[in-house]
């Protein structure tokens, strides 16, 4: 009787009425409201009609948020609570759509009917709105559901995320939010989600995937600007791992540190030859083993460690600007290569500490972190040492992952190794991916969170060069057409030749420069194009091209950025031997037109931009190689137009800088949880 009555229409009406208020009366009282990005409304309206995404139980003040100008209908499940729903919203110009997901239930409860009409009302201009999760959970997992919405709408998902300084939270499974009046309150739209018609399972698991990383991170946004504890808000199944204990070390990581524990007596035989190949510092050796003749300076310091050139310049704009917000902070830079050490001399040595990365073993690791006593350890892409790793976070100092890549190879290899993968993972507090998929990765081999946040590389300063040394270059070659290509690796050098010899016959003025990923393989180069009949000259033996040179072999150390502002185009090496290709962004920055193999899966996503806009060339062989720059050397219109969607495809990846920044943030704002130095 009681169910009838409280199901009735009259009570129904009454209940949204009151509903409806409630949620005004929170806007109307709120103490500040803060928008991000400021220019959200625009946003929607440029790109309406959209698919408002939102967490179920999070999803109370999205009507007073809306856009009258934008009609809007909502997708409400088919239950007892719909009509009381539909009422609400009507109040707010919003229509009702019945149906949702099945979740994990067997029993459809309109979704396949509702997806139809959610289409439709697409087709006819309005914007839909949805929980991108579904009764009865896993809470904060998106469906399939939305995703198929956008695939055969062609509308983008957009995430959406409201939350107030003071709230209630239900016990439910979806941990359901009562918003507060007297409140600030926080607004965050995400990046939209497109997924193409013509997606395929993996796309779809991709963009779902986009979906979850997308809508977490707005919610932990919108908490954050309205200054609220997310705590009591978060389901128990998506909470962050943070307080979960690492996995404790097995036979295998054990096995590793005891092995180069036992190892450490061989360590300057192996420098010493590493010295005799130009690959280690003499000067400065004694750094591999944890060793150092500079003192630690006092307060706070942050440690960052790139591996090489590439990973270096990718974080040095992030160390710039932690410095500026913190000058008290000191910035100390670890990398293993030469070429980066003196790149960090050369841009880094005003406001940073550089120093060699000690060699993997217990011993130099823990001499290191007892000197240094960093504060955080903020690790960048994929340098997963295990006794680096282990021995910081048993020393007490969070680790941050930046710009987190990993192969599918590296990946399927670290799943396969559990015994080592989790204990070390699980040691990372976060990882700041380069894209949503590779999140995933990181979170399935045991890191506590992971966020994708986009690609440093693409928001990093060009490579320098000396503008003497171009100036120089220019007047020597000056009347010669100039093709580069960089960071080849062995089995490309002759293609590269054999396109060379293709194109002599529409360019007796080509010059061919090889700029090899390894210098000292300078002279097998020279050798093999030798025999091909080639005139070559060298630059690491002093020698210039003259009139008559085909190729100058460039096999010289951190040169790289001079060749791309020299030539009009350049091919990107690792690219039609299958080795996952180089970074394009360099080139693309120093205005040199990109050309690429087919094998480009280590930058997966800056050549689908490019390739999508028309950015850049994909060739597989010498054929097509010659065929492309003949094409691209005789319209010149084409290649500039090229080179302009190239930027424009770097416009659309970029902004990975400024989530970093906020991400990191969060360790400078919260001081206690930073160790202090003594």
């Amino acid at each position: 009787m009681l169910k009838r009555i409280g199901q009735s229409p009259a009570i129904m009406s009454a209940s949204g009425r009151l509903l409806a208020g409630y949620i005004r009366f929170v806007h109307f009282t709120g103490r500040q409201i803060i928008r991000s990005p400021e220019d959200l409304d625009q946003r929607i309206r440029d790109l309406a009609p959209v698919i408002y995404a939102f967490w179920h139980g999070q999803f109370l003040m999205i009507p007073a948020f809306s856009q009258a100008c934008i009609p809007t209908r909502v997708m409400v499940a088919r239950h007892g609570d719909a009509e009381f729903i539909g009422e609400t919203i009507k109040r707010f110009d919003m229509e009702l759509l019945r149906g949702a997901g099945a979740g994990h239930r067997r029993k459809d409860r309109g979704g396949a009917a509702a997806l139809r009409s959610a289409i439709t009302s697409l087709g006819e201009g309005y914007s839909v709105s949805l929980t991108a999760d579904v009764p009865p959970g896993p809470a904060r997992r998106a469906g399939m559901g939305i995703v198929s919405l956008a695939r055969h709408s062609g509308c983008p998902i957009l995430p959406v995320a409201i939350a107030t300084s003071n709230y209630a939270a239900i016990n439910s499974w979806s941990r359901m939010t009562i918003n507060l009046p007297f409140s600030k309150i926080g607004v965050v739209v995400g990046e939209p989600i497109f997924v193409p018609r013509d997606a395929d399972k993996a796309n779809c698991e991709e963009a779902r995937l986009a979906v979850e990383q997308r809508l977490n991170a707005a919610t932990e946004h919108a908490y954050r600007v309205a200054e609220a504890d997310p705590a009591r808000a978060t389901p128990p199944a998506s909470s962050s791992a943070a307080e979960t204990p690492a996995v404790a070390p097995g036979f295998t990581l054990n096995a590793y540190r005891k092995l180069t524990q036992l190892a450490v007596p061989a360590a300057p035989l192996i420098v010493s030859y590493r010295v005799r190949k130009g690959k280690e510092d003499p000067v400065r050796a004694n750094e591999r083993y944890g060793q150092t003749s500079l003192d630690r300076p006092e307060g706070k310091l942050i440690w960052f460690h790139a591996a090489s050139v590439g990973e270096t310049n990718a974080v040095l704009p992030v160390m710039q600007m932690l410095k500026a917000a913190h000058p008290e902070t000191t910035m100390l830079l670890t990398t293993g290569t030469v070429t980066s050490a003196k790149l960090a001399k050369l841009r880094a040595a005003e406001f940073a500490i550089h120093q060699y990365v000690p060699l993997d073993a217990p011993q130099y690791m823990a001499r290191f972190l007892a000197h240094w006593r960093p504060d955080l350890a903020l690790l960048t892409e994929s340098e997963i040492w295990p006794n680096l790793i282990y021995e910081t976070a048993e020393f007490g100092v969070p680790i941050v992952l930046l710009n987190g890549r990993m192969s599918r190879r590296s990946f399927r290899r670290w799943r396969s190794r559990p015994g080592i993968a989790r204990p070390l993972f699980s040691r990372i507090e976060v990882v700041l991916a380069q894209n949503e998929l590779l999140a995933q990765r990181f979170i399935q081999l045991g890191a506590r969170r992971a966020v994708a946040v986009g690609n440093l590389k693409i928001d990093a300063p060009p490579p320098p060069y000396d503008n003497g040394e171009l100036e120089q270059l220019r007047q020597c070659l000056k009347g010669r057409r100039i093709f580069v290509a960089a960071s080849t690796h062995p089995g490309e050098d002759e293609v590269v030749a054999e396109a060379h010899q293709k194109l002599r016959a529409d360019f007796g003025d080509l010059l061919t420069i090889i700029v090899p990923r390894h210098p000292e393989r300078g002279g097998d180069i020279e050798t093999a194009l030798r025999d091909r009949g080639l005139q070559v000259c060298r630059r690491s033996l002093g020698e210039t091209p003259g009139t008559d040179s085909d190729i100058y072999i460039a096999d010289t150390i951190g040169e790289l950025g001079l060749f791309y502002a020299l030539a009009p185009l350049s091919f990107i090496g690792g690219s039609v031997v299958p080795k996952g290709g180089q970074n394009p962004i360099e080139a693309v920055k120093l205005g040199s037109g990109v050309v690429t193999g087919p094998h480009w899966h280590n930058f997966k996503e800056t050549y689908r931009e490019l390739i999508r806009l028309d950015g850049c060339r994909e060739v597989i062989s010498p054929e097509s190689l010659a065929y492309t720059v003949r094409e691209l050397y005789g319209d010149q219109g084409r290649l500039e137009t090229m080179i302009v969607h190239a930027d424009q495809a770097l416009d659309n990846l970029s902004g990975a800088l400024e989530r970093t920044l906020a991400e990191l943030d969060t360790y400078f704002s919260r001081r206690n949880e930073l160790r202090h130095a003594s």
